[in-house]
C-alpha cells in the first residue's frame, strides 16, 4: 500500500471533501459512494460519515491507498 502525504491549510476537511481534493474520488457523488459502501477507512476504522471532520494527523484509507492528513 502507497502512503501519500495531503496538506490542508483550513483546520479542518471534511471526509468528502478530502476524497475529492486527494484524487480518491472524481466527483462528490462518487466519493458519497466510497464513504456509504464502507470502502473508506478513517485512523483505522470504517466511516461512514462523509461530513466527517479530519485534521492534521488522520489517516484515510480509500482504494489500497494510505492518504496522511497533514497541515
Amino acid at each position: 500500500m502507497k502512503t501519500e502525504k495531503v496538506r490542508i491549510t483550513t483546520p479542518f476537511i471534511k471526509l468528502d471533501s478530502f476524497l475529492k481534493f486527494a484524487g480518491a474520488a472524481e466527483t462528490g457523488g462518487q466519493a458519497k459512494e466510497l464513504v456509504q459502501e464502507g470502502k473508506v477507512l478513517v485512523n483505522g476504522e470504517p466511516c461512514a460519515m462523509r461530513g466527517k471532520k479530519l485534521r492534521p494527523g488522520d489517516r484515510v484509507i480509500s482504494g489500497g491507498t494510505e492518504y496522511l492528513v497533514t497541515e
